[in-house]
């Protein structure tokens, strides 16, 4: 993936193993907000008022993390306010790319209009020119300041949820006041065991590793199958970032993460509730147009050598996200 030290890109395949064996994600770098009247959000510095055509998203298809991005632009309709910039699926030595090596566009990709940069470290070397650490996505830019407000995804879908509601659609919101502590309750356990239990599986460097990672994923699984059992989403009768949160990883298991990260105990195909859930929020108008499982495989199986370094893409499963779903019949 490559690593910045003081400004400067640096090939490196790592990651991120501690040295126990265990995957461990680093923290993101650029945690400033966009607030509806420019305010300093709860960290960070003030100065990002809220303003269509001001901010732009750089994302990947494949990442479930600025997945999550895309998904509250669509529903939110933000398009027109904050325009997005799409990396090719293929992460090398030298990071995610705004095109292949040869200057081709896989279809969904496309270049950086705003900075014309052809590698995305390039954008944390223009907001921080001695910046150290690794260049993710998502990257909410500020084309005012010149500089990255945010690169936390679960940031970024709150600012998208709310900040902008002078320009957004009111009918969504996916944070709202009477839900939001069982939103906070149930986030850090999905994220934790099952958002980024995956990755601690497919990039466990010891046998204990990854059983610990293996087991606390697939037992958070059950529970939210029963969970999902008693509420038509998690946390009660309405959809919310939680729930969103949750949809980027379970989209990505079957084609992905149940052979590539050895996450392969149970198919959420296999699920009753959770694979019911999985397509009613798929099917959800506007959601589908941000899943790309082409780019989804392109990327994982390709992108990292040290888990397939022969790099072939597996061609099944044949997955049907469009079929009728139970969800509405059950809760209504």
């Amino acid at each position: 993936m490559g690593i910045m030290v003081a400004g400067e890109w640096h090939e490196d395949d790592r990651r991120f193993p501690t040295a126990d064996g265990h995957f461990k994600r680093p923290q993101s770098s650029f945690r400033n907000w966009v607030t509806p009247s420019g305010e300093a959000g709860p960290s960070g510095e003030a100065g990002f008022k809220a303003a269509p055509g001001r901010y732009h998203l750089y994302v990947s298809l494949a990442c479930p993390w600025a997945h999550r991005t895309l998904i509250f632009c669509k529903l939110k309709r933000l398009e027109k306010v904050i325009d997005v910039s799409v990396v090719d699926p293929y992460m090398g030595p030298r990071g995610w790319t705004f095109s292949a090596e040869d200057g081709s566009l896989s279809p969904g990709s496309t270049t950086d209009a705003i900075n014309g940069a052809h590698y995305l470290y390039e954008i944390y070397a223009r907001a921080l020119p001695d910046f150290s650490g690794r260049a993710t996505v998502p990257v909410l830019w500020d084309k005012q300041r010149r500089t990255i407000v945010n690169n936390e995804s679960s940031e970024i879908i709150r600012m998208l949820n709310s900040a902008f509601d002078e320009w957004a659609d009111h009918s969504h919101d996916f944070y709202p006041e009477d839900l939001r502590a069982e939103i906070d309750r149930l986030n850090p356990i999905v994220y934790e065991n099952i958002n980024n239990g995956v990755y601690k599986c497919g990039f466990a460097a010891t046998q204990e590793a990854y059983d610990g990672a293996f087991d606390a994923l697939f037992r958070t699984l059950d529970e939210v199958e029963d969970l999902l059992g008693r509420r038509r989403y998690l946390a009660g009768d309405h959809i919310t970032e939680a729930d969103w949160r949750l949809f980027t990883t379970l989209v990505r298991f079957d084609s992905v993460y149940y052979v590539h990260f050895k996450c392969n105990l149970h198919l959420i195909s296999s699920y009753a509730n959770l694979w019911n859930y999985t397509r009613e929020l798929y099917q959800v108008p506007g959601v589908a147009e941000t899943v790309n499982l082409t780019q989804i495989k392109r990327h994982y199986y390709t992108s990292h050598p040290g888990i397939n370094p022969s790099r072939i893409i597996a061609r099944g499963p044949l997955i049907d996200f469009t079929a009728p779903h139970d969800r509405a019949r059950r809760f209504s």
